[in-house]
């Protein structure tokens, strides 16, 4: 399979950075399939260009937001970044307001200046550690953030029950355990989970398994033994996620 870019993937709680150096298409330049995904996306450029597509619009870098849960298509070239951000995350859930029912936001100003250059250091030699890549993204995701505060916590049900699902996606999580956990009917559960979340339980619970197998690969293992770790059926039930989540198959990047 072709490789589509060649970078780095460090995840920490609520947010994830992914870095990669995309070669030019031979004809065209290269471009994800449509796919929609529950994280809000903060696409960057490191030094490359990029641009997002969605029904009827088009948006260039250097710094452009895509809400969750919006379909779009990625056109990248050389060196770029995404920060996806979780929307039940305090950051995300300032980023929410700040999207204030918008698709697609591009962000000027200091933060489009200095990012290339704070981004190329993914490619330094020596190689930074995991440790300093997530430090990077926490610092850029910071100064998109600012000091403001979010507009509504998560209801607190609803918090116990991510708090307890978290150690246990590798394996069967029913929801009428999690509603207990919240202290809630099922029904109750159902619905007041997918007003606080914005996905329907089970939904929410594949988007988990797949970061969860996100990181057990950018971590070393095999495609196989990630999806085994994260609750997947098999590999190729995890290629399939991947591919419908983010536009591309999983074997296309190569990680480094």
């Amino acid at each position: 399979m072709r490789t589509v870019g060649r970078g780095r993937i460090v995840l920490w709680e609520g947010a994830s950075l992914w870095a990669f150096d995309v070669p030019p298409g031979h004809d065209a330049q290269p471009t994800t399939r449509w796919h929609a995904h529950h994280a809000i996306q903060i696409t960057l450029s490191a030094g490359g260009r990029f641009a997002i597509r969605t029904e009827g619009e088009r948006a260039e870098g250097p710094v452009v937001l895509v809400a969750p849960d919006m379909s779009h298509a990625l056109e990248p070239e050389g060196r770029i970044a995404l920060l996806f951000v979780e929307p039940e995350s305090r950051a995300g859930r300032t980023l929410m307001h700040r999207l204030a029912g918008a698709t697609v936001t591009r962000l000027d100003g200091a933060l489009s200046a200095h990012a290339p250059r704070r981004l190329s250091g993914i490619w330094s030699d020596p190689r930074p550690d995991d440790g300093a890549i997530a430090a990077l993204g926490q610092s850029i995701l910071e100064d998109i953030v600012g000091s403001a505060l979010p507009p509504r916590p998560l209801d607190p049900r609803i918090m116990r029950a991510l708090d307890w699902i978290s150690p246990r996606l590798g394996g069967r999580i029913a929801l009428a355990e999690a509603a207990t956990v919240a202290c809630l009917s099922d029904d109750r559960f159902r619905h007041l989970f997918a007003d606080e979340i914005g996905l329907p339980f089970r939904t929410y619970l594949l988007w988990r398994r797949l970061m969860l197998a996100v990181e057990r690969t950018a971590a070393g293992s095999s495609l196989t033994a990630a999806a085994h770790e994260a609750g997947f059926a098999d590999s190729a039930h995890l290629s399939r996620t991947f591919s419908r989540t983010f536009g591309l198959p999983a074997a296309s990047l190569e990680l480094t």
